[in-house]
């Protein structure tokens, strides 16, 4: 069904791309030693369809008979979502057959750690940690909160707010204004147990009701689907949960997930939550940019939602240790080319994936500084990872993806923003100086000279990248305390970070530093060994 709404790539798309990496490489690469890529192959995702799942037990048939009722009502309110409703359905009734397989116990998944290929020989070994590590994660800790933005109190800075960020920057381009704020709250009803605490639920059901009969949009449509979406999979998962917990089910930690149901379920999950204008919605480089920032947040949040058991976690499927390696390789190149300006401007959501793992870096809750800090650095030359090509992963559902690594081009002279930006670390921070600069360079080569504010991203970068660096420098000490900071400094510079006139230029930066630069800890935090189910529990 996904196969059949899914349109190809068009050419002026593939043409920028193409411009984009070719005016990088004359940015270096003289040595013509350097210049020979290695490539590594990733068959689309849908290539083949997921296997076979059980059928759903009694609970399963009922709860997917309710959802069925309100389905319909959508339907009949907005006839133009049929395929929404559709693929709401049947993500739904995959969630319950993946659910029961793990549940009945048959045919166990084990992974699959023989390859011995160049990309996953970069893998990291797993940090040995406990349960207790991940305390920091409940949802009713910091910086989780009600905020107080300029005009109004919004839930979640965190939450929200990246929505919020992401939309506006979109917007800038052909504002479009997409999404109002009550179809947000809809989403963040289901999102968070925890909110029920920190909003007046029954005040803001109110509130949605009325704006959705003031403002019959497509757009509210695919929130109530979303929002649908989001209570079931909540329902199912709590449900199995509970009866692992009682001792009725012995659930293992593997999930059966293949390639094609984890990324189906992702997609699901991402396709209605982050708004796009119709004519857009099923553009295959828009579908693969959802779905790589799905794996982006599970990369970074691996451990903590693998001790919860939910079973459309990345970690927990039946994928390879290989493809699991290469959709993170896909990430990596992903955000690269987002970092480029011929990536913007020519479909609405092109800004999702630097602010997503912006957002990752600043949230607190993630472990993109906890997990992602090893002990000591790996050497820069000849690194796999600095070498990983922009890519627009465009074909990732469809016809594939054929990633490369090369050389790193860099500037041979900073801007003059950058070279400010190098000025400060080289003054307060002399020991991570040499690796930040390289950075900048690096940077500079695939965006073009920097234009940013520097007095935001450097008290930004100082308490993130460059605490990370001297972390790692001192053994992997102090990781937590770089984490606990990162929701901080993001609490506290949220909403000046992105403001116009500098905000594209800011986002683009830290996307960089948190996602690609050495030592990579965005690929660091790919290290998971499994644990028992158990934790947290579902509080988001």
């Amino acid at each position: 069904m996904v196969r059949s709404a899914v349109r190809s790539c068009g050419g002026e798309y593939k043409r920028r791309e193409e411009s984009g990496v070719a005016r990088r490489d004359r940015s270096a690469c003289r040595d013509e030693r350097h210049r020979a890529a290695v490539a590594f192959p990733l068959e689309g995702a849908l290539a083949r369809a997921p296997r076979q799942f059980p059928g759903p037990d009694e609970h399963g048939k009922e709860r997917l008979r309710r959802l069925d009722e309100c389905l319909a009502v959508i339907q009949r309110a907005f006839p133009g979502v049929e395929t929404g409703v559709r693929l709401c359905r049947l993500s739904c009734e995959l969630l319950e057959g993946a659910w029961r397989e793990r549940a009945l116990g048959t045919d166990t998944t084990t992974y699959d750690d023989s390859c011995t290929c160049t990309l996953c020989a970069h893998l990291p070994k797993p940090l040995t940690r406990s349960l207790a590590d991940y305390d920091w994660r409940r949802s009713d800790g910091q910086p989780l909160s009600v905020k107080t933005w300029p005009f109004r109190k919004e839930l979640d800075s965190v939450l929200t707010g990246g929505w919020v960020w992401t939309r506006k920057m979109n917007d800038s381009d052909r504002d479009l204004g997409l999404r109002f704020r009550h179809q947000d709250d809809i989403l963040v009803l289901h999102e968070y147990k925890r909110v029920e605490a920190a909003i007046e639920v029954s005040e803001t059901a109110r509130v949605v009701r009325q704006r959705l009969a003031e403002d019959r949009t497509t757009n509210g449509a695919r929130a109530l689907i979303c929002g649908l979406y989001a209570a079931y999979k909540r329902s199912v998962d709590e449900y199995w949960l509970k009866q692992h917990v009682a001792g009725a089910v012995a659930l293992p930690q593997e999930t059966p997930l293949d390639k094609a149901a984890y990324t189906l379920l992702q997609l699901m999950d991402c396709l209605f939550w982050h708004v796009s204008p119709d004519a857009e919605l099923w553009q295959e480089e828009h579908l693969a940019a959802l779905v790589l920032c799905r794996v982006l947040n599970d990369m970074t949040d691996a451990r903590a939602d693998a001790v919860t058991g939910e079973a459309s976690n990345f970690w927990l499927s039946a994928m390879s240790t290989h493809e699991k390696a290469m959709y993170g390789a896909c990430v990596v190149a992903l955000i690269k080319y987002g970092c480029m300006p011929e990536a913007h401007g020519l479909l609405w959501n092109t800004w999702l994936m630097g602010t997503t793992v912006v957002w990752e870096g600043l949230t607190g809750r993630h472990a993109l500084w906890f997990d992602g800090i090893t002990s000591g650095l790996p050497p820069l030359e000849g690194c796999l990872l600095c070498g990983i090509e922009p890519n627009a992963c465009a074909g990732l559902l469809t016809a594939g993806v054929t990633l490369r690594a090369g050389c790193s081009p860099a500037v041979d002279r900073l801007g003059e923003r950058a070279a400010l930006l190098a000025a400060r670390c080289r003054e307060q921070h002399p020991q991570v100086w040499r690796m930040f600069e390289r950075e900048l360079a690096v940077f500079e080569a695939l965006h073009g000279e920097w234009h940013g504010d520097v007095d935001i991203v450097w008290e930004i970068l100082r308490r993130t990248y460059i605490a990370a660096v001297a972390a790692a420098l001192a053994g992997g000490e102090g990781a937590r305390e770089v984490q606990t900071d990162s929701g901080r400094v993001g609490a506290e510079l949220f909403h000046t970070l992105h403001r116009p006139p500098t905000w594209k230029e800011d986002t683009a930066l830290l996307a960089y530093m948190f996602g690609c630069a050495h030592p990579h800890f965005l690929w660091n935090a790919q290290g998971f060994a499994p644990t028992a189910v158990g934790g947290d529990w579902l509080d988001g």
